[in-house]
């Protein structure tokens, strides 16, 4: 498979099943980043689901740097 291929799925990838974790998370916490309005509740979810997403792109990242190395 061509390595930009591989590349771009595996940022994809990592980064919704990131920020579904999060999302996940931010329910559990009782924030809902889907609320009408921006309120405090929503505003603070959109914060999680946005670092859940970047956190799980960074995870993809690794993950291909170490399938890199010998």
């Amino acid at each position: 498979m061509h390595p930009l291929l591989i590349e771009g799925l595996s940022d994809a990838i990592g980064f919704i099943g990131g920020a579904l974790a999060a999302h996940w998370l931010a329910h559990l916490l009782g924030l809902d980043p889907l609320a009408p309005g921006y309120g405090n509740s929503a505003l603070a979810g959109i914060v999680i689901v946005g670092l859940g997403g970047g956190a799980g792109l960074k995870l993809a990242r690794r993950w291909r740097a170490a399938r890199k190395k010998p």
